[in-house]
């Protein structure tokens, strides 16, 4: 699940924002690591991207002009309002001593894929609370 790629559907992309526009927000779009694409030979334009990327290219689009990119502002708002944002591996850990405070290293390390320096971070951590 890390760096899960999410993809947004932007139809009628380059009649709805311009050619010089849609070359704007492609540039945005790499620059944060997203990627902006058409799909196949339609007018129809895909968003590429994990959910920081995106997060990160939705505040750069209202800062760079907010009426320039409205279309693509508001297709990108509503994509990652329904996307949940991940969980970073300190919430998974302390999550799953939440609910079992009995809980192994090797237990904690095999459910979530840290090594046994961040599973003995988590134990000390939740110790001390």
């Amino acid at each position: 699940m890390p760096n899960e790629r999410y993809s947004i559907s932007l139809p009628s992309f380059i009649h709805r924002v311009g050619r010089e526009q849609s070359n704007v927000t492609r540039a945005l779009a790499t620059q944060f690591g997203c990627e902006l694409k058409r799909v196949r030979r339609s007018r129809n334009w895909l968003l590429v991207g994990d959910y920081s990327s995106l997060s990160d290219l939705l505040v750069a689009l209202r800062i760079e002009d907010s009426l320039a990119h409205q279309f693509t502002i508001t297709k990108l708002s509503v994509a990652l309002a329904s996307i949940e944002p991940p969980v970073t591996l300190e919430q998974q850990l302390a999550q799953l001593l939440n609910n079992n405070p009995n809980i192994t290293l090797a237990e904690m390390m095999e459910v979530t894929g840290c090594d046994i320096t961040d599973a003995r971070k988590a134990r000390f951590e939740s110790d001390t609370l």
